[in-house]
Parts: C-alpha cells; sequence; structure tokens
C-alpha cells in the first residue's frame, strides 16, 4: 500500500491504530483470513468519516468490520484498507424509551443495557454473535424478532464523508437485506424504540433464548453462524439433513453434526475448505431437492 496513504491514516486516527497486513484470522468469529493490507481502528464517527474520504481520495477500497461474525476472509486476505469499529464505537446509552448503540456495541451488550434499563424489544438478539453495525445491515434476526422491528434510525458515514441520519421508512429493510450495502454507507450507530418492561421478565426471556441457541446450535466451534439463507417455504438445515450431509467434511470445515446449518472450523480449516464445502452442499442440496441454497456467510476476497 502507498505510504502516504498509510501516513495520512495515521495523521487521522494515530499510529498506533493503523496496522498494515494486519491478519484477520483474530478478527473473524471463523478464524480464518489473511491479511488487510491495512487495518486501521477509528476512535470517533468523525474519524471514520475521514478515514473514508482519504481511502476515496487515494482511490484505495475500503470495508468495514464489527465481530467479522458473519464473515469469510480469503486465505490470500483482501486488498485496501480494513476499518474496525467495535473497539471505539461501542458506547450504549438509553435515553427514555430508546437505546442508542454504537455500530461495535455486541448484540448481547445491547440487549444487557436494554433489560438493565427496564426496556423490552431486543431480547431476540441477546444471542446474535455480531454487532448493532451487521445487524442493521443485515436485518438480523432470530426467533421471530428482526432488527427492523425495533429500529427507529441508523446513523451512517456517506463515501462522501458526510453523516447522516437513515430513519427506518428508509432503510428498505427485508430478510437479510437493507440499503447500506448498496449506497456503500458505514453504519455508526442506531437508535432502537423499545418498550418498558419488567426487568425480571426481559431477563427470564433473554435466559431462556440463550438455553434454545446452546442447546441447538455449534456455539463452542468457530463459525460464521448460519451459513446458508432461509430459502422461501424450506428451512436450509433441514434440506441439508434430508441430503444426508450432517458431518461432511472437506479439510479443516464441516457441516456441523449439532445444527447442519453451520458450516464449522473444525481445526485448521481454510477458507478454501470452506468455500468447497459451501459449494458441495449446495450441489448435493439441489441435487436431492431441486431447491438453491443461498450463502448467508459474506465472502471477502482480494478483490473490493
Amino acid at each position: 500500500m502507498d505510504k502516504s496513504l498509510l501516513g495520512s491514516l495515521a495523521a487521522i486516527v494515530g499510529e498506533e491504530n493503523v496496522r498494515p497486513l494486519e491478519p484477520l484470522a483474530p478478527h473473524t468469529t471463523f478464524k480464518i483470513g489473511g491479511p488487510a493490507d491495512a487495518f486501521v481502528s477509528p476512535r470517533s464517527v468523525e474519524e471514520v468519516s475521514q478515514v473514508v474520504c482519504a481511502c476515496e481520495q487515494a482511490g484505495v477500497p475500503w470495508r468495514v468490520i464489527g465481530c467479522g461474525s458473519d464473515l469469510l476472509v480469503s486465505d490470500e486476505g483482501v486488498e485496501g484498507v480494513v476499518i474496525e469499529v467495535r473497539d471505539n464505537l461501542s458506547a450504549i446509552r438509553a435515553d427514555g424509551t430508546r437505546i442508542v448503540a454504537g455500530a461495535g456495541a455486541t448484540n448481547a451488550a445491547v440487549a444487557e443495557a436494554a433489560c438493565a434499563a427496564g426496556l423490552s424489544g431486543y431480547e431476540f438478539a441477546c444471542g446474535i454473535p455480531g454487532t448493532v453495525g451487521g445487524a442493521a445491515i443485515m436485518n438480523a434476526g432470530a426467533y421471530d424478532g428482526e432488527f427492523s422491528q425495533v429500529c427507529a434510525c441508523v446513523t451512517c458515514v456517506t463515501p462522501e464523508g458526510r453523516i447522516v441520519e437513515v430513519p427506518r421508512e428508509e432503510a428498505e429493510w427485508s430478510y437479510r437485506h437493507s440499503m447500506f450495502d448498496a449506497a456503500r454507507y458505514v453504519v455508526v450507530a442506531a437508535t432502537l424504540e423499545l418498550t418498558p418492561a419488567d426487568p425480571a421478565g426481559i431477563r427470564a426471556r433473554m435466559d431462556e433464548l440463550t438455553a434454545k441457541r446452546e442447546a441447538k446450535q455449534p456455539i463452542d466451534m468457530p463459525s460464521a453462524g448460519s451459513t446458508f439463507k432461509r430459502p422461501k417455504g424450506h428451512f436450509a438445515a433441514a434440506l441439508i439433513d434430508q441430503a444426508g450431509l450432517k458431518g461432511l467434511s472437506i479439510g479443516g470445515a464441516q457441516v456441523s453434526t449439532k445444527h447442519t446449518g453451520f458450516v464449522v472450523n473444525a481445526g485448521d480449516a481454510t477458507s478454501a475448505d470452506v468455500q468447497a464445502l459451501i459449494a458441495e452442499v449446495q450441489r448435493r442440496v439441489l441435487e436431492s431437492s431441486g431447491v438453491a441454497l443461498e450463502p448467508e456467510v459474506r465472502m471477502w476476497g482480494r478483490e473490493a
């Protein structure tokens, strides 16, 4: 990467917050992935804006990472700058019936803060392994709840560096989709509109959902969560089960024996292993059921 851009980034966020050739495996829940040309940790929304502008002016591709919980990074790594928001943009505060959370705040932390404030509505997300920023972008959901049901507005940085508020009505949420990707908006915060309720009841619901997740999902193994989107009229795990693919392995990647909707890193899996296994599952499910599975996990390669 051009040294002048590295210098500009260091001037914005501090030299200690710019890491050239940073391996991305430790920054993803899959524990897979080669290096980014530069890994940058802005300390504020304003610094996010400045970093985006610097990259745009230099013609260098940039991407944003939170927990890396829905992400498969190429073994060769990625080109350009990866902007990390988890460490510094994770503040959470209650404001009446609202929770305002930085994009780097984990869903678990937001659910805990809401519970402490006696606000109900985000219990469904207490076990979703990601950040509020990722939840906004993907319209994350579980147990009949979706992010779009409780979010009032999302604060974003545009590719031109403007800080804008996107109200619920303009987010274009649908199943695992929003307008933020296509617009190349960086989600930096979200405001949730919740309902006052007894904290004990909220806690009981969170405990119930956590127990369900622990019983059914392979949370003790590295993965990117649910590997495939839910096909219309079907459940991905059921189709994979019916195709006899439970436990199928390629290299270190395996179809989970606990929940076949998950591909897990069973030991030193490479990105190539996971991609090959996903493709094989897609091929065999299509062959057995006629249903085309679409990956939910996002895949990053050297191309921007």
